[in-house]
This record gives structure tokens, sequence and C-alpha cells, in this order.
């Protein structure tokens, strides 16, 4: 009998240090990290003159292709860790057919409000790859709403809540992953 692969989903609302677990992660499990800022970032080097907005046409190809990607990888046997500030609106359909495929765990992101607004801040300012995305279009009130309104991926798996404001413990998050 065959083990299924694992989908790690990193979630959270933006800033609150997904990425970066996401990658440390996949570097302790020995696994792809699939970002899909990253994803979108890849994008824009094709695409000229692009200009982010809510709901531009890269930003609606980058959510198809992260799921493609996703999918793809889980077919062939690959374990992923799979990371994005989408909502659960966004998350459980592209999820949801992965269920009888792989082994899904959540890990979700968060700190205070003002941490996240911090972090957003100062990549905007010093991350020459943000300009892919709308982080300087979205006022701070418009970032508090949606950090305080975020609907947390909401799918019949294992779920951790990890708060990043500091480095969160990776052995304890490994024990969870493999339990």
């Amino acid at each position: 009998m065959q083990s299924k692969p694992m989908v790690v989903v990193v979630s959270g609302p933006p800033g609150t240090g997904k990425t970066t677990l996401a990658h440390r992660v996949a570097a302790a499990i020995g696994c792809p990290a699939i970002c899909r800022d990253e994803i979108k970032e890849g994008m824009v080097h094709a695409t000229p003159g692009f200009v982010p907005g809510p709901g531009d046409p890269l930003t609606m190809r980058t959510l198809s292709t992260f799921f493609d990607v996703i999918g793809l990888l889980v077919g062939r046997g690959t374990t992923v860790v799979a990371e994005a500030a989408f909502q659960d609106r966004l998350w459980n359909p592209g999820l949801a057919p992965l269920l009888g495929r792989a082994d899904v765990r959540i890990l979700h992101c968060t700190v205070p409000a003002e941490v996240a607004l911090a972090r957003i801040n100062a990549r905007t300012t010093t991350d020459h790859r943000r300009t892919a995305h709308e982080d300087a279009q979205i006022s701070a009130e418009a970032r508090l709403r949606t950090h305080n309104a975020f609907q947390s991926v909401d799918l019949p798996v294992p779920a951790l809540t990890i708060d990043t404001t500091a480095n969160p413990p990776l052995d304890e998050i490994l024990a969870f992953l493999n339990a």
C-alpha cells in the first residue's frame, strides 16, 4: 500500500509571515514550497508594463496556476507546502479536490494587526518584487479591516494556528505535521 503525499497549507492574512514559514517548513521536510506571490512575480517578468490592482488579469491567472501546479505535483506523488493569503472562499474550492489524493494539513499564521501592517510597509519599501502586487495601493484602514475579517481555511483536516510574531518553533510544527 502506498501512502499519499502531504499538502501543507500555509495561510493567513497578508504580513503574517506565511512565506518565511512556508520556506522553513519545506526545507525541513525536503519538498517544494509553492507560493502564490512568487508565481505572480514570475508572471510579471513576461508581462511588460504590468500594473497591479485588485482583480487584475494576472492575479486571476495566478490563482488557477497556483492550484494547477499543486494538483500536478500531488498527482505525481509529491509532498508540497502551499502558501497564499487566500481566504476560505478561494482555498476551499482549490483544495477540496485534493482531499482524497493527499493528506492535507493547515498551518494558519497569525500576528497582531499592527505587526502585519509594519511588515507590509517594510517589504513594500525594501523588496522590489512587491511591485507585482497591489500592496502600496491598499490603505492601512483597508488592511486592518481585511486582517480582522480574515476567514481561515475551513476544511475537515488537522489545523494548527501559529503566532509568527517571533520565530515559531519548527520542531513543534513538524511534530504536528507528522502526527
